[in-house]
């Protein structure tokens, strides 16, 4: 809101917000058609935000598009993700999103991206947001459980997308995540049969079929 500050929205009771996110990218091209502006320019744009919310007791998560791959690009370098995870890092952010927007990395790939990170920001304050376009997110998943990453961004019955990448899917879908760390015996505390009745449920909303592989099995296990 232009002339108030975070302080004042947030004492005012007029938003309340607890949280909010600054959304960077790893790529120029992309940064430039998302945001209209480069990397640096967004990273200076984005100090005010952090210092405002830092003033008003509100917490600051960062995110980083295009980690592994961009549509205009094509690869984009560790060493580059890196520098903007450490600079959101700096800004005070308590945990930076690395996200794989449109789909294409692989473990090898995913691993090399979060070593380069874990050397300029504490593998804590890593989290994993990973497409599944072609098929790889619970790979980079599992890849980024051994490097020690252990918060992941889903997306129930793997709703979402990207509209600058052709045939991009969405978010890795919740239930397969939840199925797949169950499996490992890692406590989630998240009910998986119910993360498959609101998957059914909004795909019936929307009129689609749930892309999560894990949700459809357990539903038509139920049906037997």
């Amino acid at each position: 809101m232009p002339g108030q500050s975070a302080q004042g929205v947030h004492g005012d009771g007029i938003a309340g917000a607890g949280e909010v996110a600054i959304f960077g990218a790893a790529s120029e091209a992309f940064s430039r058609k998302n945001i209209n502006c480069s990397i640096a320019e967004s990273l200076e744009r984005f100090r005010p935000v952090a210092q405002a919310a830092k003033a008003a007791n509100i917490k600051v998560r960062g995110y980083v598009s295009c980690v592994l791959g961009c549509p205009y690009e094509g690869d984009v370098s560790p060493k580059r993700v890196a520098d903007v995870a450490a600079a959101l890092a700096d800004m005070g952010c308590y945990e930076i999103s690395l996200g794989d927007t449109i789909g294409v990395g692989t473990p090898g790939k995913t691993k090399a991206m979060l070593q380069a990170c874990a050397e300029r920001v504490p593998v804590t304050k890593l989290a994993g947001h990973y497409h599944d376009t072609y098929g790889q997110a619970l790979a980079n998943i599992y890849a980024s459980l051994e490097l020690g990453v252990a918060t992941f961004d889903a997306s129930i019955a793997g709703l979402g997308g990207c509209p600058y990448a052709a045939g991009a899917s969405g978010n890795v879908a919740t239930e397969d995540v939840v199925y797949m760390l169950n499996g490992l015996g890692a406590r989630t505390g998240v009910d998986l049969d119910k993360l498959v009745d609101i998957g059914a449920w909004i795909c019936g909303v929307l009129g689609r079929e749930p892309s999560s592989k894990a949700a459809r099995a357990l539903a038509a296990k139920r049906q037997r």
